[in-house]
């Protein structure tokens, strides 16, 4: 699978906590390289995002400049970007029908609890930058398909929460 960059689109159904602090990490991560590159969506978005996520983003140093709760239709108009990958990382958002992206992305879960608490954000941070590290040493561009579908799904057992 080579495309630059690797787009990852990260689904919760409210898109206003797991999902946007994921999309952070990872942009924040990714850095400037232009390998990667995260959104974010929901299937019923809150309309913005927690604010005690975006606290602890910007406890984290990570720049949430730009994120905002969406519909994860969105990323199916014709100007959209392509998406390689969508993780889902709720139970709910896995459960449902999600929609059918163009390109035939990846599909993977990576189930966190949904926070409440500060300590609870905290956690589900955690175990989300612990899967995007291990995430972003992979050989994108080299491995093949199936080899990287079950990279990806071995890494969401990675901080399981």
């Amino acid at each position: 699978m080579s495309a630059s960059p690797f787009n990852v689109l990260f689904l919760c159904t409210g898109n206003s906590a797991r999902s946007i602090m994921a999309e952070a990490t990872l942009n924040h991560l990714a850095g400037p390289s232009g390998r990667f590159h995260a959104y974010s969506a929901g299937s019923y978005p809150k309309g913005e995002p927690n604010p005690l996520a975006l606290a602890l983003m910007a406890a984290e140093g990570i720049s949430t400049a730009g994120v905002r709760s969406k519909r994860w239709d969105e990323f199916l108009a014709a100007d959209a970007p392509p998406i390689h990958l969508v993780v889902t990382v709720c139970d709910a958002a896995a459960g449902e029908q999600c929609p059918l992206y163009p390109g035939k992305p990846l599909k993977v879960h990576w189930g966190v609890a949904d926070p409440h608490t500060a300590a609870e954000f905290k956690r589900a941070y955690t175990a989300l930058r612990q899967r995007i590290e291990q995430f972003i040493k992979l050989s994108v561009e080299t491995l093949d398909r199936a080899d990287l579908q079950k990279r990806i799904t071995e890494i969401g057992r990675v901080g399981n929460v």
